[in-house]
């Protein structure tokens, strides 16, 4: 009976013989979560986070410091810096045509963060592939800069 709910489920589990290997491992589970505080559960958390945000950080500073990126919208203050630093261009795309974007992608590699699936870091070899450089090698960032002249003309 799982209507009545997961614990009593697990408890209907522990009668027959066939879960037994499972069931011995959500217990060992369950026994480790009483012990730890879930203070030190998020702390370890957080400890964690700042890791792989250190290592996502140095990650893109060598993506950046290859050529450029391409994306469809805006950049962090730090990836702008990071591109002045590198001597390097942001690129954008337009959003919302994929499709027909794909067909200029020629070859993928993934480069980093595999385990992201389709948000992985790529490299792409493109022919013909509509984009402007919206942040180029000065810092100058079209995302600000069309909008000041826009507010000029009106």
């Amino acid at each position: 009976n799982y209507e009545a709910g997961p614990w009593e489920a697990l408890e209907a589990m522990k009668e027959d013989v066939t879960y037994q290997d499972f069931i011995r491992i959500i217990e060992s589970l369950q026994a480790a979560v009483e012990k730890i505080p879930i203070k030190d559960a998020f702390d370890e958390l957080d400890t964690e986070r700042d890791y792989y945000q250190a290592k996502r950080r140095e990650s893109n500073e060598r993506l950046i410091s290859k050529k450029g990126m391409i994306g469809k919208g805006k950049r962090s203050k730090e990836v702008i810096d990071a591109v002045v630093r590198n001597g390097c261009v942001y690129f954008a795309a337009v959003g919302g045509a994929g499709a027909i974007l794909s067909k200029c992608i020629k070859t993928s590699e993934v480069v980093a963060y595999d385990d992201l699936g389709t948000e992985a870091i790529r490299k792409l070899y493109v022919e013909d592939f509509p984009c402007i450089v919206v942040i180029d090698s000065k810092g100058n960032n079209l995302y600000e800069t069309a909008i000041k002249e826009y507010c000029n003309e009106n």
